[in-house]
């Protein structure tokens, strides 16, 4: 199996490590697709250069999301395959699991997504992935020398986000997020 093309990964994932950090990856995208922030914690791979990584995980939740809402049984209007879809509009996915890893994800009603790769055992991400959209509109949504669309760049953002992963935020054992 491949994970993003290149290299070939062993059938078993890494083991979490002593600390209880699941967390391998975060991005942050805005809903054009840029990548506002990257973090890697203990990626076991790495495949690609940073703009084709970007590229393709957008890919992946946009074809995701585009499929769900296609596949939604409540909804009488399918729409077409592949067109964008208003955040909150239709049907959505939270997560997905492989063998290797999980793939835990959030959009914002305006349109940002945070999406969190972590160990295949890791439990419901969702309330994880909350409070880290807290602390981008904590530090950098309201930080007034920000200017949006623009890669997040926030010492306090970034030192908060390393914490909780040593603490254990991303291992998803009680659902809710400890620091």
């Amino acid at each position: 199996m491949q994970f993003f093309g290149g290299s070939e990964i062993s059938p078993s994932p890494p083991l979490p490590t002593a600390s209880g950090n699941n967390g391998h990856m975060m991005y942050v995208f805005n809903r054009n697709g840029i990548c506002l922030l990257y973090r890697e914690w203990n990626r076991p791979l790495h495949t690609l250069n940073a703009h084709q990584d970007h590229k393709l995980m957008f890919g992946l939740l946009f074809s995701l999301k585009s499929l769900t809402a296609k596949m939604d049984p409540t909804s009488v209007d399918k729409g077409n395959l592949g067109v964008p879809q208003l955040p909150g509009q239709g049907c959505s996915f939270h997560s997905f699991r492989t063998n290797t890893y999980k793939l835990s994800f959030m959009e914002s009603p305006s349109g940002i997504k945070i999406i969190l790769v972590t160990h295949p055992r890791t439990g419901d991400l969702r309330e994880s992935l909350k409070y880290i959209y807290n602390l981008y509109v904590e530090y950098v949504v309201k930080n007034p020398l920000y200017t949006p669309g623009t890669l997040i760049r926030c010492d306090l953002l970034d030192s908060t986000l390393d914490q909780p992963s040593e603490n254990g935020v991303f291992d998803g054992s009680a659902g809710a997020c400890r620091i």
